[in-house]
């Protein structure tokens, strides 16, 4: 009997798809973009095409690959054990970027707690006498260099636009977490409209993100060369960007498949994995706006 005769999920077999070429595309697509942004900081301005060339491969062929395995599971070929598998595979995918951004919290928090007293130590202030080992300014509202080779700039605080993302995203949270019963409930049209929802929150987040940016660097002079704590703001806040863009991203696939009508009550693992991220980027982003913007 074939394979694809089965019900969707009752594939007798693990199945192990042929070789492909997305894995290596996909690696090529971000070697471009890491490249041209890395170019572009530091002042290439041919390196945006690079950055932008990047993107166009990487979005085209997650698209291919996304239609490749979307055809895989309408037709019967994945079966309980390749399901099992999908949800190990989401699980440590997650906890990899917990690490990833663990690691980032951890430089912030060793800066503030180890390195700064260090630096502000009677050992040190004879190389810095005039350095105040204050987090994060010398001045409330501005941080100085006592080497002057920092301009003065402004801190981010939490009001406005960090408050209002806040309230973007756990409503985004929400929005999701209702389109999911309506899944399981069978209102397949209830959930589309939550999960479009959830998407224009999610866009709503960025557009907010960039406007914020924007102010940073034009009125505040906070950039990512100011210091410790603009590499560490923009470090923390432009990665989860990039994960609600990832994350945006996937919501729209799958709610293109909902309304294809793609997925059942019984079987939408498609749609717990992105959801499970989105639940990650919003947890994320609670830690952000607590250490960022209030600490």
């Amino acid at each position: 009997m074939s394979a694809a005769t089965h019900p969707a999920g009752t594939a007798p077999y693990y199945f192990v798809p042929a070789p492909a070429r997305y894995p290596a595309l996909v690696a090529l697509g971000m070697f471009f973009i890491v490249f041209g942004a890395s170019r572009w900081i530091n002042g290439e301005d041919w390196a945006k095409w690079v950055l932008l060339l990047g993107f166009a491969v990487w979005v085209f062929v997650m698209q291919q690959w996304f239609r490749t395995a979307i055809g895989e599971s309408e037709t019967g070929l994945y079966s309980q054990r390749v399901d099992t598998s999908f949800r190990w595979s989401m699980s440590w995918f997650i906890f990899s970027e917990v690490m990833f951004f663990g690691a980032f919290f951890g430089a912030l928090w060793y800066v503030r707690n180890v390195t700064l007293p260090s630096l502000g130590s009677l050992d040190s202030a004879v190389l810095w006498p005039d350095f105040k080992a204050v987090w994060p300014s010398a001045v409330p509202g501005y941080t100085a260099s006592p080497a002057n080779t920092i301009e003065p700039f402004a801190t981010m605080g939490p009001w406005p636009i960090p408050t209002l993302n806040t309230l973007l995203l756990l409503s985004s949270g929400v929005t999701i977490t209702i389109a999911h019963h309506a899944l399981i409930a069978n209102h397949r049209a209830r959930c589309v409209a939550f999960m479009w929802l959830t998407v224009l929150l999610g866009a709503t987040f960025l557009s907010f993100q960039a406007y914020e940016y924007i102010h940073a660097y034009h009125e505040l002079n906070l950039k990512l060369s100011s210091g410790v704590y603009g590499s560490t703001f923009f470090m923390l806040t432009g990665f989860h960007g990039f994960h609600v863009f990832v994350g945006m991203t996937m919501l729209i696939f799958i709610t293109i498949r909902l309304m294809r009508g793609h997925f059942t009550p019984q079987r939408h693992f498609g749609f717990e994995g992105a959801a499970w991220y989105w639940h990650f980027v919003d947890v994320v982003w609670l830690g952000l706006y607590v250490v960022v913007y209030w600490l």
